[in-house]
């Protein structure tokens, strides 16, 4: 791929995301989200990749009843996560993740800015 197919934005995707091993965690929490609104799941041979439109919710207690297990904490959670994309947010019942860390405000004590950064701000790329 050349140069040229790059470009730099600074627009969002509106999408945020998580990978984990394709392990009995793994699997079992993409088996719980495969097929709910605005969430695309991708297996591959030694990973799991679920992403989602703006916002992902990760249930504890529906990941623990599909695990057989009486306890999946957020904790656990974070364990079986390689890697994630998007704002954060761990409750004690949910894991949620926000394309946009805006639409965490509420959750993580911060007003969102009045205004948004210009295209035109920020680092630029070597032409």
């Amino acid at each position: 791929m050349s140069e040229d197919n790059w470009e730099f934005s600074r627009t969002s995707s509106n999408k945020c995301g998580i990978t984990m091993s394709s392990g009995v965690e793994g699997n079992a929490i993409s088996e719980v989200m495969d097929g709910k609104p605005g969430v695309t799941v991708r297996k591959f041979p030694a990973m799991v990749r679920i992403d989602g439109e703006k916002t992902l919710e990760f249930d504890m207690v529906e990941i623990a009843e599909a695990l057989g297990v009486e306890e999946f904490s957020s904790e656990d959670f974070e364990i079986e996560t390689s890697t994630h994309y998007g704002r954060m947010v761990r409750l004690d019942d949910k894991v949620l993740l926000f394309a946009n860390p805006e639409d965490a405000a509420e959750y993580l004590g911060f007003d969102p800015p009045a205004e948004q950064v210009s295209d035109s701000d920020g680092p630029q790329l070597p032409a």
